[in-house]
């Protein structure tokens, strides 16, 4: 199974940045965590503060992977470029963020990329990620059978 998470703008700073909403782990320990609890799949780590780069990425991977956990930050809410990439691309998408977006100003409550996605995880962390391929290990498993 080969799963790729991609996170978008500023959060190549986590453990550094706004501690308080984001928490103080890197997200390199995460995904080093992460590898060691599901050591059969074929993890992916992308992190760009680009848009583009972003939308290139999720084109590379669209057509041949189990599952794409993403993190868009601040694109979720302005991007309709990256929201049409996951449109037109097979590979399913979770949308996770690791605050409570809702919690948060009005303008973070709006995802221009969650009707494209097949869920969104919000407001647990780190722990949204390792949800969102607790999905993807259940769901392509079940489609095997």
């Amino acid at each position: 199974m080969k799963i790729l998470i991609i996170n978008g703008p500023n959060l190549n700073l986590l453990g550094k940045r706004e501690p308080s909403i984001y928490g103080h782990a890197s997200f390199d320990d995460f995904f080093t965590d992460l590898k060691a609890t599901y050591p059969s799949i074929d993890f992916e780590y992308y992190q760009s503060n680009v848009e583009g780069e972003l939308i290139n990425k999720l084109h590379e991977v669209g057509f041949s992977y189990d599952g794409i956990v993403m993190n868009a930050g601040a694109y979720t809410h302005t991007s309709i470029g990256i929201s049409d990439a996951i449109a037109g691309i097979k590979t399913p998408v979770i949308e996770v963020h690791i605050s409570n977006v809702y919690a948060r100003e009005e303008y973070r409550h709006i995802s221009l990329m969650a009707k494209n996605c097949i869920g969104v995880i919000t407001g647990l962390g780190l722990n949204s990620y390792q949800l969102a391929v607790e999905y993807f290990i259940s769901n392509v498993i079940a489609n095997e059978e």
